[in-house]
């Protein structure tokens, strides 16, 4: 998955459009439609800002980090351990076919 699929991807499941998504990182709607389509490489500012929007690395969106991080800042030490349970037992259920 490419760059512009995976910001997409993080928009739509957000379930922001292209102008919402463009308002809270201050561009314009046409930019994050050149995103998407490849057509444009956001700046390092602009790609940190679409980090901070949707909780992933940097990395993520850039396709160098294989898996997704989950940010779970704001959330208590209970309920951290709770998400950890959660990812443990999904791994588990999709591991034993």
């Amino acid at each position: 998955m490419d760059f512009g699929d995976r910001l997409k991807s993080l928009r739509t499941q957000a379930g922001l459009t292209q102008k919402q998504l463009a308002e809270r990182i201050g561009a314009t709607k046409s930019m994050i439609s050149y995103y998407e389509l490849q057509e444009r490489q956001p700046s390092s500012v602009s790609l940190r800002k679409l980090s901070e929007v949707f909780h992933v690395s940097t990395d993520y969106l850039l396709g160098l980090e294989k898996g997704e991080s989950i940010d779970v800042s704001g959330l208590n030490e209970e309920d951290i351990q709770v998400v950890r349970q959660m990812v443990s037992l999904l791994r588990k259920k999709n591991t034993s076919g």
